[in-house]
């Protein structure tokens, strides 16, 4: 089969299409002919070796954190899924690989895909999605007529965690630039802050959440907003020593993240708020959930652009730059 894959980690690198085997089948799995598959910032991040040292996987590397297509085969073990079934995925991170023509997903990662989408609308949701639930509904345990912040909203995940969290019943603001004002304003969000023009930390005070995945500074000048008991969420880091137990990591590995927590941490400790760092997992019950919301209309994607399979690395780039509305999507098949 064909997949796009990367050959070393690095900054400078160009990923390029080749010829890779077709995923082997455990019992557990379901191999999916992939139809599109999304690009996300964990993907630029990945290519450039920033989680090498946590997520030691083997190269060549398929790349690709997002998929919809349509069941090939299942495994012995499988019950809830049968060939010709439309499913999307956020596969689990030690099975990555969805910019390929297939890929063997475990059926706990899978959830039927949303009935009212195209494939390219459904690749764009697993790994925002299940990222904004996992912040908002698991971490923060958001709750009717609380105040939270949502750093970048009208990036793939902010875009999402917008419309979660109104619908959760919370009073949303949100940080963008000037061009994208109303845009995010007509998703949902209450109070829009132009990064351009304003500073978060003068306008916005006794927030309960704020969710961030953006830069050392802004996560440490966004403690400034919370009330005591709130909470600051990043899914870019960085890492504690409690991810680092989750993850089974060695100690001396514990021992460097907790260093590099340790400022935030404190400083967060020393205002009376908490800092927690999620690292989204694959849950197909909670993509169940989100498709349930998305046939209600509660819940829409934003595509910003999609790319043909041969133009990948294109695609990467497109999301490197940090410039996109909602999500970038590549059509494989």
């Amino acid at each position: 089969m064909k997949a796009f894959i990367i050959d070393r980690y690095g900054k400078d690198v160009a990923g390029r299409i080749a010829e890779m085997p077709v995923p082997t089948l455990g019992d557990d799995d379901v191999l999916v002919r992939v139809h599109a598959a999304g690009v996300n910032a964990l993907d630029v991040k990945l290519r450039n070796g920033e989680f090498k040292r946590v997520l030691p996987y083997r190269l060549p590397l398929i790349l690709g954190n997002d998929l919809a297509g349509t069941v090939l085969r299942v495994g012995a073990r499988v019950t809830r899924f049968k060939p010709g079934d439309e499913v999307y995925a956020r596969p689990g991170q030690a099975r990555i690989g969805s910019f390929a023509e297939q890929i063997a997903v475990t059926q706990q990662a899978l959830a039927r895909k949303p009935a009212n989408l195209s494939m390219e609308q459904a690749a764009a949701l697993p790994l925002v999605s299940l990222t904004a639930w996992q912040v908002l509904v698991e971490a923060a345990q958001l709750k009717p007529g609380q105040k939270v912040l949502i750093h970048a909203g009208s990036g793939g995940v902010g875009s999402i965690a917008i419309q979660l969290a109104k619908h959760l019943g919370a009073f949303v603001a949100t940080t963008t630039s000037t061009g994208n004002v109303e845009w995010v304003k007509a998703l949902g969000a209450d109070v829009v802050i132009d990064y351009k023009r304003q500073d978060f930390t003068r306008e916005l005070r006794d927030y309960d959440v704020v969710l961030s995945g953006l830069e050392a500074g802004t996560l440490e000048r966004s403690v400034q907003i919370l009330k005591p008991g709130g909470q600051l969420i990043s899914i870019s880091g960085p890492p504690t020593p409690e991810f680092a137990a989750e993850q089974g990591m060695a100690w001396p590995l514990r021992q460097v993240l907790r260093l590099l927590s340790r400022r935030i941490r404190k400083r967060c400790e020393a205002l009376g708020v908490r800092y927690r760092f999620v690292f989204m997992r694959a849950d197909g019950r909670q993509l169940e959930a989100i498709t349930r919301l998305v046939e209600e209309g509660i819940l829409t994607p934003v595509l910003d652009q999609v790319f043909a399979f041969e133009a990948t690395e294109q695609a990467l780039a497109a999301v490197a730059g940090g410039r996109s509305k909602g999500k970038v999507v590549v059509r494989v098949a």
